[in-house]
């Protein structure tokens, strides 16, 4: 299963609650930290999605691509090597372009987490 999550600090939280009345689809939840998310879950509802807003997204553009393909690869019932060793590159590339402080796995290491050699 995969979750797509939208975070805004809990004092913001109306427009996450217009994007799922939009959308119609999710769940907004507020968390004890002060934080709302509303969650999509389910490859099929996240592609439909993703290819709704991708001609509208400005930012984070390059993530919501590459997380369009990743879903596609993820709905077929059986994954081959080269849709692992494509998934794993996927996510390599929106480590890169996304900001994080904690260390970040490479294409080797998420290789041998999926049971392929690099």
């Amino acid at each position: 299963m995969v979750t797509i999550c939208f975070y805004q600090d809990s004092r913001h939280a109306e427009p996450l609650c217009w994007i799922q009345e939009v959308l119609g689809i999710g769940y907004v939840s507020h968390r004890k930290d002060g934080i709302s998310e509303l969650r999509i879950n389910g490859y099929e509802q996240i592609e439909r999605i993703l290819k709704m807003l991708l001609p509208h997204i400005k930012f984070k553009k390059v993530q919501a691509g590459l997380l369009l393909e990743s879903v596609k690869i993820l709905q077929k019932k059986i994954l081959r090597e080269d849709d692992l060793r494509k998934l794993a590159g996927n996510i390599v590339l929106v480590q890169n372009e996304n900001y994080a402080t904690k260390r970040k796995r490479s294409k080797d290491e998420l290789l041998q987490v999926l049971g392929l050699t690099p």
